[in-house]
């Protein structure tokens, strides 16, 4: 069984016992139970139910792992040919890592 959930506007695929890296969530503590309730599409064994907008009692249960992790380094490079013009700016995104304790559809 799995769902499609959307969590800080970005949809996921969510099963249970699996990991999720969503874009940092503010007030999450290590430790701490957070629960989702945007579920789009649920899944179970082949019987499909898509939401109009949300799936009415489907809701996904997760415990933060970590609050801030931080991902890979992506360096973005910007030129104009002779000219004299080079920028090189990078990023690294914050994300927090949950794993799915139970799916409830």
């Amino acid at each position: 069984m799995y769902v499609i959930v959307e969590i800080n506007g970005q949809q996921f695929k969510a099963e249970e016992g699996k990991k999720l890296f969503v874009h940092h969530i503010q007030n999450a503590e290590n430790g701490a139970t957070v629960e989702f309730d945007k579920v789009l599409l649920v899944d179970n064994n082949g019987n499909v139910t898509v939401g109009a907008p949300t799936v009415e009692g489907a809701k996904v249960v997760c415990e933060v792992k970590s609050n801030l992790v931080k991902g890979d380094k992506v360096l973005v490079f910007h030129k104009k040919r002779r000219k004299g013009y080079r920028k090189l700016n990078g990023h690294r995104q914050q994300f927090t890592e949950l794993t799915i304790k139970q799916v409830i559809a």
